[in-house]
Order: structure tokens, then C-alpha cells, then sequence
């Protein structure tokens, strides 16, 4: 691959992340969760809507993580990694843009559509994450990685934050009320979506693609390959290591990112405190990411994903402490000095130990742990709540998480076995 060739490749798989990261800001981060309370679901209690949206998230997060590993097998077997991830970010992208034609109280069609849109959107990952072998080399990894997250939260705040402004001053858009921009905003997001997708279809080419792939037999090869690559992966020890450490301190990552509106909220901050923290993250994140991709690059990706381990752990310690917005803020943008690298160069440190003519069945495990986290941590949240009584001191229990992580990952030894 020509150096021309290969830069279009890396920039056209990064704009992927450009264009899905509005999705996880926009709809499942910022409004949806709030509009489906507040409107589509105004004849619930707060109880009841709290309910329904925990079990749509529960069950498309189960769903891909059962699905993400005999997905990635198929894929593999029939060269079909690009064009199974822009079929699922097809329907997610119809999804996202059904959820404007929803009307107030038609709840059970907004968590079914979201439900479907999440799996998509999470099925679409695997694919991509696993095309990265396709356009980088192995000494680029980490840095095409990052570049990727860095591109992905600059692309999903720039329209977060025009979304936000839409819903405070609908007038200035020709929307009659904030209802309208949310609405509108959902619209935005599938538009957006779709239309950064095109550089990865036409920029990025897969190795080893069958021109007529069999997708009976690539499904049932597939099927069949599933438990051997769950077998070959009990067998490559700090592969094994590695996904149990991630599993760990990914959680953690999670469970702050899920927990940490709420957690607000438990302390009395202002709503208003806390979307102006998550524009903050996203901001901060774009520079950091890229910044701790280079440091990856030409240090180790392991001791910079221990640091950014480190740097969580003080945040929680710090939360449990603090009592003012300017706290929030500080935290805010710790976090997005360390959200990026520590998710960047976990998939580029991952891809570097794994076969690359199987990377999206690996890739499938992976995503299977990323989706089966931020269980551990608000369970750990719930329970020290309970006994003690203080939001303060179940944040403190998110430490532990971190803690067993990053004894797991520095046991890790990513050059004893390189695939």
C-alpha cells in the first residue's frame, strides 16, 4: 500500500468515529434518556419510565454481547467485516432518524426503536474496530487508534453542542419549542451519521475479500469457528490476561461515564453543571487522545493505560469529596484527559496480541467484555449505597475495580506473545 493510499485509509476509517460518536452523545448520553421521561413516557411514573429504559439497556446491551463474538467469526470467514458493519449502520442510522416521528406517549415505539438503533450501533463496532488492521500497520496501531477517539469526540461534541444550543433557543432554528429540537436533533444525528460514513465505504478496502461471498457456509464456518477461537484464546495466556484486566478497569471507565449525571444529581448540582461537564469531556478528549496515542507510540501502551488508570482512581477518590461546580468541572476535565487514550490504546494494545486474519472473532470478545462491563461497578455503587447510606462512599467502591485492573494488566506481557 502506497504512503498516499495508506493515509486515506486511516482518515477515511477514523471519520467512522467522527460519525458515530454523535449517536453516543446526542441520543444515548445527553437527550434520549431525558425525552423519554419527560415526554414519550409522561404517562409513567418516574419509576415505571426509569424501568423500561434500564431493561432496553440491559437487554441490547446482553443481545450484542452474545451476538459481537459469532458476528465477528462469520465476518472473518467470509471477508465480510466492512460490509456487515455498514449494514448495521444502516438500520442504526434508520433507527436514530424513526425516533423524530415518534409522538408524545408512544413510549413502547421509543425503547423498542432505541433498543434496535443500540444493537445496531454496537454491532457496527465490532466490524469497525476490527477493520483497523486493514488500514494500519502494526507499528501505527496505536496511533491510528487514538486518532480515531480524538476525531470521534471533537465530531460527536461539535454536534452535541449545536444540538444543545437548539434546545435552548429553538427560535433562532425556526423550531416553535425545545420538544421540536429534540426531536429534530435525533434527525440531525442519523443525517450526520450517514453522511461521514461514506468516507470508510469508499476509502477503506478489506483484505482478503471474497468478490461472492457464501454466507451460508461463511455463517456456518462461523458457528464452528466460534468455540475454537474461545478455546485458542484460553490458550494464549496474556490475551486471556488482558481481556479479564480490561473487563476490570473498563467497567470502572463505565460505570463513572453512566454513573456520573447521577451522581451529580444525588449531590443537588444543577442539570444545567452537568451538560456543560459532558461538552467539557468531549472537548478536552480530542487533544488528550491524540496526545496519548503518540505517547503510546513511542513509550509503551500498557504504562500510559496504567496511568490513565491512575488518574480514575483519583477521580473517584476526588468525587467523594467535592462540593461545588467547580469541582464537577475540574473532574470533568480529568476525565477527558484520560477517556480517550485509555479506550484508544486498549484496542490498539488488544490489536497488536491477536491474529489479524482473525481480528474481528477476536474483535467479537473484545466487544463482548466492553458490552458486559458497568455491571461490577454500579452493582459495587448500589450495595456500599445501601450500607452506608452516603452516594459519597459507594463512588469510593469504583476503586477497586481500578485497582484489580491495573494488578492484571501489569502482569500483562504484550511482547511474550505477539501474535
Amino acid at each position: 500500500m502506497q504512503i498516499s493510499d495508506s493515509k486515506r485509509a486511516i482518515w477515511s476509517w477514523a471519520c467512522y468515529d467522527w460519525a458515530n460518536s454523535a449517536y453516543t452523545t446526542t441520543v444515548m448520553a445527553g437527550f434520549f434518556p431525558v425525552f423519554f421521561k419527560q415526554f414519550w413516557a409522561s404517562g409513567l411514573s418516574a419509576n415505571e419510565s426509569t424501568f423500561w429504559l434500564g431493561m432496553a439497556n440491559a437487554v441490547s446491551g446482553l443481545l450484542i454481547a452474545l451476538l459481537a463474538p459469532i458476528l465477528g467469526a462469520v465476518a472473518d470467514q467470509g471477508g465480510l467485516k466492512k460490509r456487515m458493519m455498514l449494514s448495521f449502520t444502516t438500520l442504526a442510522v434508520l433507527m436514530t432518524a424513526a425516533l423524530f416521528f415518534v409522538t408524545q406517549g408512544s413510549w413502547v415505539v421509543a425503547i423498542a426503536i432505541f433498543t434496535f438503533g443500540s444493537i445496531a450501533f454496537s454491532g457496527a463496532n465490532v466490524f469497525y474496530d476490527a477493520l483497523i488492521v486493514d488500514v494500519a500497520e502494526y507499528e501505527e496501531l496505536d496511533r491510528v487508534s487514538a486518532l480515531g477517539y480524538g476525531v470521534g469526540y471533537i465530531g460527536g461534541g461539535l454536534l452535541f453542542a449545536l444540538n444543545v444550543l437548539m434546545t435552548l433557543h429553538p427560535d433562532w432554528f425556526g423550531l416553535s419549542d425545545a420538544s421540536e429540537a429534540v426531536r429534530v436533533s435525533f434527525l440531525s444525528v442519523a443525517i450526520w451519521w450517514a453522511v461521514f460514513s461514506l468516507p470508510l465505504a469508499y476509502g477503506v478496502h478489506e483484505s482478503h475479500v471474497s468478490e461472492q461471498p457464501q454466507w451460508l457456509s461463511a455463517t456456518r464456518a462461523g458457528f464452528s469457528q466460534l468455540s475454537e477461537t474461545f478455546h485458542q484464546i484460553r490458550q494464549l495466556r496474556q490475551v486471556w490476561l488482558f481481556l479479564l484486566a480490561y473487563f476490570l478497569y473498563i467497567d470502572g471507565v463505565n460505570t463513572v461515564a453512566r454513573m456520573a449525571v447521577d451522581y451529580g444529581l444525588s449531590l443537588g448540582f444543577d442539570s444545567s453543571v452537568l451538560i456543560t461537564a459532558l461538552l467539557v469531556t468531549q472537548f478536552v478528549a480530542f487533544p488528550s487522545a491524540l496526545a496519548l496515542g503518540w505517547l503510546g507510540e513511542k513509550w509503551h501502551a500498557k504504562g500510559v493505560i496504567l496511568i490513565c488508570i491512575g488518574v480514575y482512581a483519583l477521580v473517584c477518590v476526588w468525587s467523594s469529596m467535592m462540593t461545588a461546580a467547580v469541582d464537577f468541572y475540574t473532574l470533568a476535565i480529568a476525565v477527558g484527559l484520560v477517556i480517550g487514550g485509555i479506550q484508544a490504546l486498549s484496542r490498539s494494545m488488544y490489536a497488536k496480541m491477536i491474529p489479524r486474519h482473525q481480528a474481528a472473532e477476536f474483535f467479537g470478545f473484545f466487544n463482548m467484555m466492553g458490552k458486559f462491563a458497568a455491571v461490577l461497578g454500579p452493582v459495587l455503587m448500589g450495595t456500599v449505597s445501601m450500607m452506608t447510606g452516603s452516594s459519597r462512599a459507594s463512588i469510593l467502591a469504583i476503586v477497586v475495580l481500578f485497582a484489580v485492573g491495573a494488578w492484571l494488566l501489569y502482569r500483562v506481557d504484550v511482547q511474550g506473545e505477539t501474535a
